[in-house]
């Protein structure tokens, strides 16, 4: 997979209004200064069209599949027609199932509950723990970060090699990284994988939001997906793709919506007839509103065209990494180098400065959110910042003071709705607190770093 901006005009793709984008917050060392959301890869701001449509809504909610009045009716063909436009966004098959979850976590554990006995699932140590950890009652094999995209496919080939050729098998790989955007070869480890006798899914978190996905032409098993990362709020996922396993597979969760008959026998049990659709893995009342908000993100990315939201991103991330790359102590991190394709994921690490410090003071003296950390992928961090990948970490930050080393790095993300002047302040308040240092002392406070509120003098 690969990222052109070749005859695309990025200037024709208006920045789409996100939720938040006025809103203003205090600096430590006075005033007011408008939010810089730059962490779109923990969660993106909602879009305002998102927002909009669900309001719209609210006053019509009812139960889905459940009641007979006309709320119910609505709710229903409004949470039936959403399944249809995720297909749609994701260039489903005819006979692939769209479920809807709670998140890419919840995908990837729905998916490992209904992998056949004996599966074994192969997963690269690159990958978030939401992709990385779900396979604990399989036989997985971890495969080394590769440094290259074809040395990606070739270690793939070479485990599937070595499998045993009769079992089934499945291969987890994301589409981008969570950790520095980078773009994985997912067409030509699909084909690998199926070359092989394997299945694949694609963990499409941080790739949906920033690039098409097709499962047909990408020719993936299944894609999974969180609708906080896509601009639509509320706690939803997907998991799209072939439908035989899911069908096959007890019900993830037993209950209400699950169930097509339910009878006693005479023994005393209960018999239960499953569906065989998506509501076998839906059990409950539905998030009918995460999942609204889903198909109205996937249908305002769509008309806001791909092509033109993907220009744009890139131009901005040409920016960031020339800007970064002007502070000689800023090491920006990379598996695939310099000239791999990405999306707006960046993360880095300051010559100097605990991660966490940094952190601190760009939203403390800028107003700037960014993440720092391990991200999640603690495999994958400790193997790009030169330590060993068993080391033990948190998600968030080490108890680490200002000034001291940390094992952890900082990561700027953004997307369709990040205005310019948040790019620019960003690059701007990297540059001043590496020359001239923050303004404000700073203390660890429950794992954090967070500026000391009794300290004004300048160090």
């Amino acid at each position: 997979m690969s990222v052109s901006t070749a005859a695309l005009d990025p200037s024709v793709c208006a920045l789409l209004p996100v939720l938040g984008q006025d809103v203003t917050v205090p600096l430590v060392t006075g005033g007011e200064v408008t939010y810089a959301a730059l962490d779109y890869a923990a969660s993106a701001p909602a879009l305002q069209r998102v927002w909009d449509d669900v309001a719209a809504y609210a006053p019509y909610y009812g139960s889905v599949h459940r009641g007979a009045g006309y709320l119910s009716q609505l709710s229903t063909d409004l949470f039936e027609n959403s399944r249809r436009t995720v297909a749609e966004f994701l260039g489903c098959r005819p006979e692939d199932q769209v479920v809807f979850t709670r998140s890419t976590t919840d995908s990837l554990n729905l998916l490992a509950a209904a992998i056949p006995a004996n599966c074994q699932v192969f997963v690269y140590e690159t990958e978030h723990h939401a992709s990385l950890l779900p396979w604990r009652d399989a036989q997985v094999t971890y495969l080394n970060a590769p440094r290259t995209p074809g040395q990606a496919v070739e270690t793939l080939e070479r485990a599937l090699a070595d499998r045993d050729p009769y079992g089934p098998a499945l291969v987890c790989v994301t589409g981008a990284s969570n950790v520095t955007g980078e773009l994985w070869p997912v067409r030509e480890l699909a084909a690998a994988a199926h070359a092989h006798g394997a299945r694949i899914v694609l963990d499409a978190a941080q790739l949906a939001p920033h690039h098409p996905v097709d499962v047909a032409e990408l020719d993936v098993d299944w894609v999974a997906f969180s609708g906080h990362k896509l601009y639509a709020p509320f706690g939803s996922g997907v998991l799209a793709g072939r439908a035989d396993w899911l069908q096959a597979a007890e019900p993830y969760l037993a209950g209400g919506g699950a169930s097509r008959k339910v009878a006693r026998r005479a023994d005393g049990g209960v018999d239960v007839d499953w569906h065989t659709t998506a509501a076998r893995h839906e059990a409950g009342s539905p998030n009918v509103i995460g999942v609204y908000s889903i198909a109205s993100a996937c249908k305002a990315l769509t008309e806001a065209g791909f092509d033109n939201l993907v220009a744009r991103e890139q131009e901005l991330v040409s920016r960031v990494r020339e800007g970064l790359a002007e502070v000689p102590e800023v090491q920006v991190l990379s598996l695939f180098g310099d000239d791999a394709p990405r999306v707006g994921v960046i993360s880095f690490v300051v010559r100097g400065w605990n991660s966490s410090h940094f952190a601190a003071a760009l939203s403390a003296e800028y107003g700037i959110g960014v993440r720092d950390g391990l991200f999640c992928a603690h495999p994958l961090v400790r193997t790009l910042l030169g330590s060993d990948p068993q080391d033990p970490g948190e998600c968030g930050a080490p108890e680490a003071e200002p000034g001291e080393r940390s094992l952890n790095a900082i990561r700027v993300s953004f997307g369709a709705g990040t205005p310019d002047e948040h790019i620019e302040r960003f690059l701007r308040a990297v540059t001043e607190l590496v020359r001239e240092g923050a303004q404000w002392k700073y203390r660890t406070e429950d794992g954090r770093c967070v500026p000391d509120r009794g300290e004004a003098a300048q160090v």
